[in-house]
């Protein structure tokens, strides 16, 4: 497996086929190159028809997605927003862009997700004071899914409206439901690492049309439909255009079957790895079926022998990319001093963030190339 920029095997490549060459070449050769077209109409009917959403918006990134998603569920300055501690530092920023304050919530010390039960108790006791937040963002990380019914039915009892940041899970599920499908709103990205991309892009989704209308609307500079420019609020440049669509479109066609190949490259490790002490895989619950993005283990360094740093310093050397998993939200130098919640004063994502190491997880990947990689890993053992 070949790589670009001097690595042998990259972590989450873009994985193309003839089906998005043929979908580009199509919308190139149909005219509509920019700002919009029919692809991207067609787009955003088929994430419909694959996630049983009722309405969705194409966006230029999943960032744009988040950004809308919490004006659409009225956050605005002065607000806080209760949000997983384990992500990537775009769900905290959208709070930011709306001038909200983030206090975050620890995670599942098995699935890594939003820990319900702190949730749980973090509402009732702001219910109590009268200090409900004006939202909830609960995260899937790395292509696994939150424990969506149980965090939706404990936002549901407060009122607070949920937004499920699905940004790394599209074509996942747990229960039955669409990764995304869980809250008022959800958001996916298409970024060039993601499981599906369009080069760069996004989407939110609700059941609510008039909701998703009206991020449509700002996300086109909320411009009024008259023959002039005129806007009626403060829009963003955020709709994604047709050409990256037309990628979508050949991707979404072709993403159970890259599903299926990255499960099949996380059981490959699974084995490889099966029996050595210090190693643990993010666990999938009951009715959850992940995408498979990335797939991440932690090592617990005395068990196992050796640092995620020394490791990750081992692959490298034979290049092969892989990194640490999310740093907290709440250890980001510019979240410095924000509030996070945890069941006991420990906070299980700090723990998680210095064992976690996610692996290459292409669907590419041959048996080989996991044998290589995972006899790297324990070759970096003292």
């Amino acid at each position: 497996m070949s790589a670009p920029t001097g690595w042998k095997v990259l972590l989450s490549p873009p994985e193309m086929s003839e089906v998005e060459r043929n979908t580009l070449l199509a919308a190139f050769d149909s005219g509509w190159i920019a700002p919009a077209g029919p692809d991207l109409d067609a787009f955003e009917r088929e994430l419909c028809a694959f996630t049983g959403a009722a309405a969705a918006v194409g966006l230029g990134s999943g960032t744009a997605a988040l950004h809308l998603a919490l004006l659409a569920v009225g956050v605005g300055a002065g607000d806080e927003v209760l949000m997983s501690d384990l992500t990537f530092a775009a769900s905290a920023f959208a709070a930011a862009y709306v001038g909200a304050t983030t206090v975050f919530i620890d995670c599942d010390p098995q699935t890594w997700q939003m820990d319900p039960d702190v949730l749980a108790a973090e509402l009732a006791r702001r219910a109590a004071a009268d200090r409900l937040p004006a939202a909830v963002v609960a995260v899937d990380l790395y292509g696994s899914v939150c424990d969506g019914t149980r965090i939706a039915a404990i936002c549901a009892e407060y009122g607070v409206p949920l937004v499920e940041d699905a940004a790394e899970a599209l074509g996942a599920s747990r229960d039955g439901v669409a990764a995304g499908r869980f809250g008022a709103v959800g958001v996916w990205s298409f970024n060039g690492n993601k499981i599906l991309t369009t080069g760069g892009g996004g989407a939110l989704v609700a059941d609510d049309a008039d909701l998703v209308a009206r991020a449509r609307h700002r996300a086109t500079q909320a411009r009024r439909p008259v023959p002039w420019y005129e806007h009626d609020e403060i829009g963003f440049n955020y709709r994604m255009g047709n050409l990256n669509a037309a990628v979508g479109r050949g991707q979404l066609a072709t993403l159970p079957a890259r599903i299926a190949q990255r499960a099949a490259v996380r059981q490959a490790y699974e084995r490889a790895l099966a029996g050595i002490d210090g190693v643990a895989f993010q666990h999938v619950p009951h009715g959850c079926a992940p995408n498979f993005w990335l797939t991440t283990v932690e090592l617990d360094e005395p068990a196992f022998g050796a640092s995620v740093h020394g490791v990750l310093e081992a692959l490298r050397a034979e290049g092969i990319e892989a990194r640490h998993g999310f740093q907290p939200m709440h250890l980001q130098p510019v979240f410095a001093g924000a509030a996070v919640v945890t069941a006991d004063g420990t906070s299980v994502a700090a723990r998680h963030f210095r064992r976690a190491l996610s692996l290459p997880s292409s669907g590419r990947l041959s048996s080989d190339d996991v044998q290589w990689i995972c006899a790297t890993i324990l070759a970096a053992r003292g």
